[in-house]
């Protein structure tokens, strides 16, 4: 299984002046191996939108598609041992995921992870989980809880990409789980 690193920028122009265009060249020496670059996100301004809602600019707005879609979707669904789940976004962007965990029977530490299409965006849960816990992985919140209390996670929050967004869940082998997944699909909004 490939392991996936998140890198993070901040570019500073010299000059007040517009770009006309980006290149962005990877350089690596002295290695051997594969490597996939996912996900290469490239946004002005101040304020960081991404998958997390900006509303100081009115960057991004609740996805107003039709009147049944506007409020937030729910997906529920029972995975034994490992599954990729596919949600449906309907929104223009991606937006934040916010999973509930309840266990079936007691999962070791570390045996639990959620990750994206081909393995990025990976998290783990570094500590036990018991049945009938409740672990929150709130992306739209940026917290981590098990029964309401804080809880360690090793990796990131997740998200669904727009349209469709393919989540590998894996458990303990031969154990299972219920998830929900909640997003609230989101839009490209005209800035005010």
């Amino acid at each position: 299984m490939p392991t996936f690193i998140r890198l993070g920028e901040a570019v500073n122009k010299k000059e007040d002046k517009r770009v006309v265009s980006v290149t962005v060249k990877p350089t690596i020496a002295d290695c051997t191996g594969t490597l996939w670059i996912t996900d290469l996100m490239l946004q002005e301004g101040p304020s960081l939108t991404g998958y997390t809602p900006c509303t100081k600019d009115g960057y991004l707005a609740n996805w107003d598609g039709d009147d049944e879609n506007e409020s937030k979707v729910w997906y529920n669904g029972i995975i034994r041992s490992k599954a990729t789940v596919i949600l449906f976004n309907l929104g223009d962007v991606s937006a934040g995921l916010d999973i509930h965990l309840y266990p079936k029977d007691d999962m070791s530490a570390g045996s639990v992870e959620l990750s994206q299409g081909a393995g990025g965006h990976k998290v783990s849960f570094p500590k036990a989980i018991s049945a009938g816990d409740d672990v929150a992985l709130l992306a739209t919140a940026r917290e981590c809880t098990k029964n309401g209390d804080i809880f360690m996670k090793k990796g990131f929050y997740q998200y669904s990409a727009a349209w469709d967004s393919k989540h590998n869940v894996t458990l303990e082998d031969g154990k299972s789980a219920r998830l929900l997944f909640t997003i609230q699909q989101m839009q490209d909004s005209v800035k005010r």
